[in-house]
């Protein structure tokens, strides 16, 4: 569905992206793990097409999404950030309501149908109870479920508008999250968490997402691509990739990486910083 090949990004003379490959397919669940700065909400940015590579390409379908009109391509892809400023108050609803923007000739407003896709996605997170709302007093949790929602609204199809040429594209869409739980409490974690692989396997949806949380990752995710100083250190299944030497070598820490008797999910204990000096040794 999703890839991208030979991926190399630099801003001015600081190399971000060296050489990234990354294959998304079709109702898969990928996180790309690493520490702060290792590249990883850029390489977000390039596979949604909001930032040009200077080397390689990213293929949606096998065309390259910087071939593909924006309003089209965001109605295949989607991008839920890390963080949401608003300048003015809005609703719940009409937060979901800008989900709809890509479907909408110019100066064309919201309609009935419009309305409907929006509180269907409110009602697909649990959010619709709290359309009324306004969006600031929402805890972190549920801004980041409506959020979610207004992402798939625009990923929602509306078949009572005609549709352009182009708009035969293959189906399938495409969700990229950056840090979706980041600064989240334990119990929006795994309410995130659960929203995640509900969509997931209720609605087939593909989905990449950054983080640093392994466990989290561990938790929701079938592949992953572990991201260090702009480099792919190990990328494939979260059995075969996740263990106690991929840590040591994306974080610098020792870790215990067992399977959880009770809930069958690998589950990582840090034990202690690992000694640069030995770690450079081990790399050399």
């Amino acid at each position: 569905m999703l890839q991208a090949a030979d991926i190399g990004l630099s801003y001015g003379d600081a190399p971000v992206l060296r050489g990234v490959g990354l294959d998304v397919a079709r109702g898969d669940i990928v996180g790309i793990l690493g520490p702060n700065g290792s590249g990883k909400t850029t390489l977000l940015r390039v596979l949604a097409g909001m930032l040009r590579p200077q080397a390689g390409r990213v293929l949606l379908d096998g065309r390259d999404v910087a071939s593909i009109p924006r309003q089209l391509l965001a109605r295949r892809l989607a991008v839920v950030p890390q963080e949401v400023h608003l300048a003015f108050d809005y609703t719940v609803l009409e937060i979901a309501l800008m989900g709809r923007y890509p479907h909408l000739g110019a100066f064309e407003l919201e309609g009935p149908s419009d309305v409907e896709i929006a509180r269907e996605a409110l009602e697909a997170t649990g959010m619709l109870p709290f359309e009324h709302r306004a969006f600031d007093t929402l805890s972190g949790g549920e801004k980041q479920r409506v959020v979610i929602a207004a992402a798939l609204a625009q990923l929602a199809s509306d078949a009572s508008r005609t549709r352009g040429p182009d708009d035969g594209a293959p189906g399938g869409s495409l969700l990229l999250l950056d840090e979706p739980t980041a600064a989240l409490d334990l119990h929006y974690q795994i309410e995130v968490s659960g929203l995640i692989r509900r969509l997931n396997a209720d609605r087939g949806m593909t989905m990449v997402l950054t983080t640093h949380d392994l466990n989290f990752a561990a938790s929701v995710c079938h592949h992953l691509a572990l991201l260090r100083e702009g480099r792919v250190l190990a990328a494939g299944p979260v059995d075969q990739v996740l263990d106690a030497a991929a840590v040591e070598a994306l974080y610098g820490v020792r870790a215990d990486v067992q399977r959880h008797s009770g809930s069958g999910r690998l589950v990582v204990v840090p034990i202690g910083r690992v000694d640069p000096e030995v770690r450079r040794a081990r790399q050399a």
